[in-house]
């Protein structure tokens, strides 16, 4: 079986570099990731400057916890965009933030931008497959925050409904996302 693709093997001696202090390694890993992740935290919480703080706190956080980093458990690249969704939507749950945004799309990056993921295509691909109700809830769960009755009440439908969509539209994500003879990282007890 082929190891990691070449970017996250770069990726993965970066982080166990970090875990031994290597600030270098730090810097040229926020280089590779930074735009991505500003991108993902402006989407999320819609101000440049909060969007910024929330990059370096990740960056930090990364850092600090590096030497816990496992490649067995994902990719660096998603390790890093998981800390900084999650960090976006304490931001947005904060009391100093207004809940009543608008409803993004899961469009992270514009098609034309520089520096885009080389995984971009491929998500967009991935994303215009999804039917419009499976992208809706997958939009209200993953940049809103919002649980499954949460979910339900704002659109005017059954939990269970929101349930199978948001487990359809993973399940569409997730095929159409897993190259050829590359697992999803998910160990098989859990």
């Amino acid at each position: 079986m082929a190891g990691p693709p070449a970017d996250d093997a770069d990726d993965e001696v970066l982080v166990a570099a970090m875990a031994s202090g290597d600030r270098a390694a730090l810097a040229l890993l926020y280089e590779r990731h930074a735009s991505l992740l500003l991108g993902l935290a402006l989407r999320i919480v819609g101000e440049r400057r909060e969007a910024e703080d929330l990059l370096h706190d990740v960056f930090l956080e990364a850092w600090r916890s590096a030497k816990d980093f496992d490649p067995k458990r994902g990719r660096v690249r998603t390790w890093l965009a998981i800390r900084m969704r999650s960090r976006a939507l304490d931001l947005q749950k904060s009391a100093r933030v207004s809940r009543n945004r608008g409803d993004g799309g899961l469009e992270l990056v514009p098609d034309d931008a520089e520096g885009a993921s080389p995984d971009h295509g491929k998500i967009r691909s991935a994303l215009a497959e999804l039917s419009s109700d499976q992208r809706r809830v997958l939009e209200l769960a993953y940049f809103e925050g919002l649980t499954c009755t949460q979910i339900a009440e704002r659109i005017a439908i059954p939990v269970g409904t929101v349930k199978s969509r948001i487990a359809a539209g993973l399940e569409r994500l997730r095929s159409g996302l897993v190259e050829p003879g590359r697992t999803t990282g998910r160990s098989e007890k859990a």
